[in-house]
């Protein structure tokens, strides 16, 4: 039998619908980065409600909350925007880049950081009993540190122990094929691994190298141009679905800043992504079927736990 661990509660994966599979709701970096760069301090419940309807007026049914231990997570907040909303949001253990995890991370031995892990997927997160349903790693722009390494190898044994997902932060798109052989090599099965941020490095051949080692692959900084245009995204989508793909892709937008949120005056917004550029997939006469495998069953699938 398998479920998805949501804030609230198991669920039936068939319950999941439309996913954002790699999102923020409610988080902010850790002194001094908080006040050094504030549109990134996101801890308003009501904008954060406010958005999370955005979402479900475009169709959108559950997203991952991808904010760490490391990054003032918050899973009662999570709870209560959960049941204020009825969106499913599956909450995550695990640690960010470097440059956040190592003063927690550094003096701990893999052995705690793992045990630490399997708690909060198994019993609950930071003295509550609101579970995690995925596991989050991280490196940063072409190197994977020894905070890391840590990270990346508790998570490894946290995931054999519970069966959770595996979701990543690769910086600028980079060292995806590192992550992968590093968590693969430690026993984690290919289909257990998402490697994020897979759009910040929109190369063809790096792209085909990634989706050959049976991973799933996040598209997830949907509706910002400034790392790659809509039409961009199209181009490798197509490529990847042709050379049979399909099943491996996940669409996002994961909005962590204030200027993305329309309830901040920000845009695109969470809805971009269902409103926008799924039209857009439509017009290059993708079927709707090939585009619901994208939105609805490759998440429900990925987060699947087997109990």
């Amino acid at each position: 039998m398998s479920t998805i661990r949501t804030v609230t509660g198991d669920i039936d994966p068939n319950q999941l619908g439309i996913c954002h599979p790699h999102e923020h709701l409610i988080g902010a970096p850790p002194p001094p980065y908080d006040s050094q760069d504030p549109d990134l301090v996101l801890e308003d419940e009501a904008a954060a409600i406010a958005s999370v309807r955005e979402l479900q007026a475009a169709g959108g049914r559950a997203l991952v909350e991808m904010t760490p231990i490391d990054y003032n997570r918050d899973p009662l907040a999570l709870q209560r925007i959960s049941q204020a909303t009825g969106l499913h949001i599956i909450a995550i253990t695990g640690y960010l880049k470097d440059k956040f995890c190592r003063p927690l991370v550094e003096k701990q031995s893999v052995e705690l950081l793992t045990r630490r892990f399997i708690h909060e997927v198994k019993h609950g997160m930071d003295g509550t009993d609101i579970r995690a349903g995925a596991i989050k790693a991280a490196s940063s722009l072409n190197e994977i540190t020894p905070a890391e390494q840590k990270v990346f190898e508790a998570a490894a044994q946290a995931q054999l122990a519970t069966g959770a997902l595996i979701s990543t932060h690769t910086e600028a798109g980079t060292m995806a094929l590192e992550q992968i052989a590093l968590l693969t090599g430690l026993g984690v099965p290919a289909d257990r691994i998402l490697i994020g941020h897979m759009d910040r490095k929109l190369d063809a051949d790096y792209h085909r190298a990634v989706a050959d080692m049976g991973i799933y692959m996040g598209f997830d900084q949907i509706g910002k141009p400034q790392y790659a245009s809509d039409a961009d995204h199209i181009a490798m989508l197509q490529m990847l679905i042709q050379r049979g793909h399909l099943n491996q892709i996940m669409l996002s937008m994961d909005i962590a800043r204030k200027r993305y949120l329309p309830v901040y005056g920000g845009s695109p917004g969470f809805a971009y992504l269902l409103n926008d550029f799924v039209p857009l997939l439509r017009s290059t006469e993708m079927t709707d079927e090939t585009i619901n495998v994208m939105l609805k069953e490759n998440p429900k699938r990925a987060l699947a736990i087997e109990t």
